[in-house]
């Protein structure tokens, strides 16, 4: 099947005291562990996206950001079968940083935030095949 559009998304790598923050997320009735972050809406640019999803998600601003990753392999969405995803990663620093366990409930979605060691970290401990990729790199 084809793609008819694309997808962009952003997430934050948050590394805190040797650990590493994730997201177990519920969103109608799917769960998967990813990156915080989100997509970017239309007339938004990746940063604006990256610091709105970070306050919505995490309540709390981005102070510092450095590009990690741009996806350079075709990725169909995990979600809409005629989607590409596009997703890029920024390494980040938060003003305050969330308390193991946090979480954030809306309607139809379910997001609850874990600090991961960082010495522990594998591509499994994610869902998606982006966010798999972006956790090889950041052990390697």
């Amino acid at each position: 099947m084809k793609v008819d559009k694309f997808t962009i998304r952003v997430y934050g790598i948050v590394l805190f005291e040797q650990k590493l923050l994730t997201v177990h997320e519920n969103l109608n009735g799917i769960s998967f562990v990813k990156f915080p972050g989100g997509g970017v809406e239309p007339g938004e640019g990746l940063l604006d996206a990256l610091k709105r999803e970070i306050r919505e998600e995490l309540n709390t601003e981005v102070l510092v950001c450095e590009h990690f990753y741009t996806t350079d392999f075709f990725q169909r969405s995990a979600f809409r079968e005629d989607e590409q995803v596009v997703a890029v990663y920024y390494r980040i620093q938060l003003a305050d940083h969330p308390k193991d366990g946090f979480m954030v409930s809306e309607p139809h979605q379910t997001l609850t935030f874990f600090w991961k060691p960082i010495t522990g970290i594998s591509a499994e401990d994610f869902t998606l095949t982006i966010d798999k990729h972006v956790a090889t790199m950041l052990i390697s």
